[in-house]
């Protein structure tokens, strides 16, 4: 097993900052990797960092070759990823491993099974997962798109391959919009992962989107960490983040569970992962696709199990066996989450970059909240990333103790300067139709946009 003492962080933002405090408790240095525009940012005061580039994600955070250099050049033995950019980019995986540098995800070729669609979604049918009619792997251009959509039938959702976030995705209602729509997600797609590969799905509309978050060990072992529910979105991307996914029966529930732990064992996945489900208008669970990476709210799976998801990255990486098993996981309670971006959403969410003129969080020391950030007092956040700027979590008994105590402590969140998106969350949690449990992925519940 390998004892990392350096490791070289490849993101920025929140989840860098998330990822040290993990390398920290463990006893290992983290090494920030940075572009020009994160220069000045909090969570690099004191620490080693790099600088890769300019502001431009392209010439910065996905910038294989110098990621890598960098990484080797400061004795980093090994990286993480974080998520977007090249969390998911098997060649980048490769060439970490190519240079002696262990990628914190699955290996290459897991990725890149994942990747190609076709034999993981055969994996998740031989476990019994229904699937979403779709592209039997990647699209080769507008026409096969039209061939595919035609033959399953509008409105279909180009996606992708390797997306995250909303980012690449493109609704198609009619044939006459597909090459518009091609277009437009592949530009965005090159634009945020470097990749402009796409597939396509048939649109299932008025659906929930459930999730299960998996771990698996390089000796087969796995578990889950059970699901979140993650309906609250607008334009594809999550707003609000909870489990138990209350939606589900216990039957429902134990069934795709025990069914998505033996999918992840077939494929032979490696590390932290999670499957996505679309829950649709007739009852019926569909897959959708595994991300291999960590995901943005992965919080919401620590509050109830207490499992620190980097550090188990970062054990399984180091060819360390899961030393828990299922039946010591224990799910407690009800925990939920809401992402607070800098954007004005009375003004279509509007981007609101620029200067911070006051954060404060008067939590009063909650132990059932937990807020994951890395601004400050003075923190200027940048156009030209997510404007993803905190995450609030909070642990109650049930449900409703979960949304009241987060409600309670958005309240206390204090931040001037800038525009966030937290009257929008406070709208959502004291909605009838959330409270109730009433909505689904097609509108914000509570909030007219």
């Amino acid at each position: 097993m390998k004892r990392f003492r350096r490791l070289f962080i490849a993101n920025r933002g929140e989840v860098a900052a998330r990822i040290a405090r993990t390398c920290d408790r463990l006893g290992v240095t983290p090494v920030f990797g940075l572009s020009e525009a994160d220069r000045d940012a909090p969570y690099l005061r004191g620490r080693e960092s790099v600088l890769l580039g300019p502001a431009r994600s392209s010439e910065s955070y996905l910038a294989r070759e110098r990621i890598v250099q960098a990484a080797v050049q400061t004795r980093c033995s090994a990286l993480h990823p974080g998520w977007g950019f090249l969390a998911e980019d098997p060649l980048f995986a490769s060439l970490c491993e190519a240079h002696g540098v262990t990628f914190i995800g699955p290996p290459a070729a897991v990725m890149q099974k994942l990747g190609r669609k076709t034999p993981a979604k055969a994996a998740m049918a031989d476990a019994g997962l229904k699937l979403i009619p779709g592209s039997d792997g990647v699209l080769h251009g507008v026409e096969q798109a039209r061939e595919v959509a035609n033959a399953i039938g509008f409105p279909v959702l180009l996606k992708a391959e390797s997306g995250g976030g909303g980012r690449g995705m493109r609704i198609v209602r009619k044939a006459s919009e597909m090459k518009a729509a091609y277009d437009s997600a592949q530009s965005e797609s090159v634009a945020c992962f470097a990749d402009g590969r796409l597939y396509l799905e048939k649109l299932i509309e008025g659906g929930r989107h459930i999730e299960i978050q998996l771990l698996a060990d390089k000796y087969e072992k796995v578990v889950h960490l059970g699901e979140r529910d993650c309906s609250v979105q607008r334009k594809h991307q999550k707003l609000i983040e909870e489990s138990p996914a209350t939606v589900l029966t216990d039957s429902e529930r134990e069934q795709t569970l025990a069914a998505a732990v033996r999918a992840t064992s077939a494929i032979g996945y490696v590390g932290a992962g999670t499957m996505e489900f679309l829950l649709d208008e007739a009852g019926e669970l569909r897959f959708m696709e595994m991300n291999a990476r960590l995901q943005v709210e992965h919080p919401v799976s620590e509050m109830r199990t207490g499992v620190d998801l980097v550090e188990a990255q970062i054990r399984i990486a180091g060819g360390e066996p899961l030393w828990f098993s299922q039946e010591d996981i224990r799910l407690r309670g009800h925990a939920i989450e809401c992402r607070i971006n800098a954007e004005d959403p009375a003004s279509g969410f509007a981007p609101s970059p620029g200067v911070i003129e006051r954060w404060e969080l008067a939590l009063s020391g909650d132990e059932h909240v937990r807020v994951d950030t890395h601004v400050e007092t003075g923190y200027e956040v940048p156009p030209h990333y997510d404007s993803l700027i905190c995450k609030v979590i909070a642990w109650g008994e049930d449900r409703d103790a979960a949304c009241d105590r987060l409600t309670e402590a958005l309240q206390s969140l204090r931040c001037d300067g800038i525009s966030t998106t937290i009257p929008m969350h406070l709208a959502v949690l004291s909605s009838k139709e959330f409270r109730e449990n009433r909505y689904d992925t097609r509108a914000v519940p509570g909030w007219e946009s």
